[in-house]
């Protein structure tokens, strides 16, 4: 469950935390108060993209963290999969926004945003003001459907998935194989050339580099000899060079070693240094001697290393990849030669791997169909219980045009809110109110085996009253026995059912609006109610009126 909302510097916020409770968590207050920017800043932490617009004016850096306590074994695991271990039972997820650059971090490890998305699809599912607009597209039933259904479905279709691009690699495969006669001879004839170039150059790996180097050393051959020359002259090949220097301070310390054994020391130190410098000059003779820089083997090394370049600037970037597309090439020869064989043999393939993604497609349709009628089931008990009472609420399979990653059902929810019309696509029967709560009974039912801990709704009381936003209190108040909920309402009806109410609100302080949250003690929370109940003046009968329907609400629990 979600424990505590620390945020600071975001929009209308200064400084606020939270600490959220097991159950119904109802949040209310003025509109504008900033109820937007609760949901908003967690939505942040959790990886959304940051807008300019929520950062506080003048604010150095903004910052939301979020504790979660986690105790299910199951969570765990799939928490460990990720590289995440729950410390102490806690993930701590935050998000520090500085000059528009933002550091995401998980338990203090600074981690990618597609990171913190996947650990928080483990822990929290929020339902936005506007997320029952998504019931308007077909590709979101398919999706309700699988989560509902994801227990049996997932090895199937992780089976179809692979299935899938392995059909794809074949046919796209053989949509490229399929050429004429005379198209199939010139290729042949482009290929032979191609291989013959690459095999008359007797490509060795890493020659290339090896020769450019000796052709850097070729280019700089004079300037080296010249090096070499004059470093000879100077240490042993010209009157007065070091050599015959030391030679000369040698006998003049041999004359009077035998006298001083100090000058002895002398002596042996100097034959060394003088040893030392007859072998440099011995290697020096020797490099000079063993290389040669003359303009034939030049021109020959400049022609191959044209050579050379030439290739990988056709077929590769170094010599293995040369000799890579060298074998691929010999392979697609071998195949065009055999031009009728390789065809036939790939079509066989074709065949086979189309009659496997066939069969695992229709065992991924007929599991989804299995469930669909459950669901379709439990959906409709849940209108039922959210005052839609004459409902008939169906999902309608067609087969897609072609094969799909997804398999190949193409689904939809039908529905129809009055006794004797036919039932119809959502977005063609449900207003906005209904698209609201049939949402919410989709995500009762979905809560029912789902193993994510807190669920948020912002406003999903969008656009009912009366009766039915009664009816919406019990369904969240049931949902809250297995579920941590946060919900954000304007409706007082919700709001008498919380467990843990909170009240955001507006202040101005120092000549600055800012927004802060505060739990609502129970005389409190009775307040708000009267205040949602009233308006502009609470009199002592809305406060009575409160009263009974903070009441009424708790007994019911």
């Amino acid at each position: 469950m979600l424990q505590n909302l620390h945020v600071k510097n975001l929009a209308l916020i200064e400084e606020s935390e939270v600490e959220f409770m097991d159950g119904l968590n109802i949040l209310s207050g003025e509109t504008g108060a900033g109820k937007s920017i609760i949901i908003g800043s967690i939505n942040l932490a959790l990886g959304e993209k940051v807008q300019k617009e929520m950062l506080r004016e003048n604010a150095e850096y903004a910052l939301v963290e979020l504790v979660f306590r986690v105790e299910n074994e199951s969570q765990k695991q799939k928490l460990r999969e990720l590289g995440v271990e729950a410390e102490d039972d806690l993930v701590i997820i935050s998000r520090k926004i500085t000059n528009g650059r933002s550091v995401a971090k998980i338990n203090s490890e600074t981690v990618p945003t597609s990171k913190v998305r996947e650990v928080a699809a483990l822990l929290i599912d929020i339902h936005g003001q506007h997320e029952h607009q998504s019931l308007l597209s077909k590709k979101k039933h398919l999706e309700i459907l699988d989560s509902y259904a994801k227990n049996e479905l997932q090895k199937p279709k992780e089976k179809l998935a692979q299935t899938y691009q392995k059909f794809k690699k074949v046919e796209s495969e053989l949509n490229d194989s399929v050429v004429d006669e005379e198209e199939r001879l010139r290729e042949v004839s482009f290929l032979e050339y191609e291989i013959k170039e690459i095999e008359d150059a007797n490509l060795t790996v890493g020659e290339d580099e090896q020769l450019e180097e000796e052709y850097k050393r070729f280019l700089n051959g004079k300037k080296i000899m010249d090096a070499l020359s004059g470093a000879y002259g100077y240490t042993g090949g010209n009157l007065d060079s070091a050599s015959d220097l030391i030679g000369r301070a040698l006998k003049e310390l041999q004359s009077a070693s035998s006298y001083d054994e100090r000058i002895a020391g002398f002596e042996e130190q100097l034959g060394e240094i003088d040893n030392l410098l007859n072998d440099f000059n011995r290697e020096i003779a020797d490099y000079k001697e063993d290389t040669q820089f003359d303009d034939e083997t030049f021109r020959a090394m400049e022609r191959r290393l044209d050579e050379l370049n030439h290739l990988k600037a056709k077929y590769g970037k170094d010599i293995a990849a040369i000799l890579e597309s060298l074998e691929e090439k010999q392979q697609k020869l071998m195949k065009l030669k055999d031009y009728d064989a390789y065809l036939a043999k790939l079509r066989q393939a074709y065949e086979e791997d189309k009659q496997e993604l066939e069969k695992i497609s229709e065992k991924v349709s007929d599991i989804r169909k299995k469930n669909a009628k459950t669901l379709v089931a439990q959906i409709k008990q849940a209108l039922n219980d959210l005052n839609f009472l004459d409902v008939a609420f169906e999902m309608k399979f067609d087969r897609t045009p072609s094969f799909t990653a997804n398999g190949i059902d193409d689904a939809e929810f039908l529905i129809s809110t009055n006794p004797g019309e036919p039932v119809k696509p959502l977005g063609k029967v449900a207003s906005g109110g209904e698209l609201s709560r049939i949402m919410l009974a989709i995500k009762t039912v979905l809560a029912e085996s789902d193993e994510i801990e807190t669920l948020i709704f912002d406003e999903i009381d969008s656009g009912i009253s009366g009766r039915t936003a009664q009816m919406v209190s019990e369904k969240m108040n049931v949902i809250a026995k297995r579920h941590q909920i946060i919900c954000i309402t304007h409706l007082p009806q919700i709001a008498a059912m919380a467990d843990s109410h909170y009240l955001i609100e507006k202040e101005v302080k120092n000549q600055t609006t800012v927004s802060n949250i505060r739990w609502l003690s129970e005389v409190e929370s009775v307040e708000e109610l009267a205040r949602m109940l009233g308006g502009v003046e609470i009199t002592d009968t809305v406060r009575d009126s409160a009263r009974e329907m903070k009441e009424l609400a708790q007994s019911k629990k």
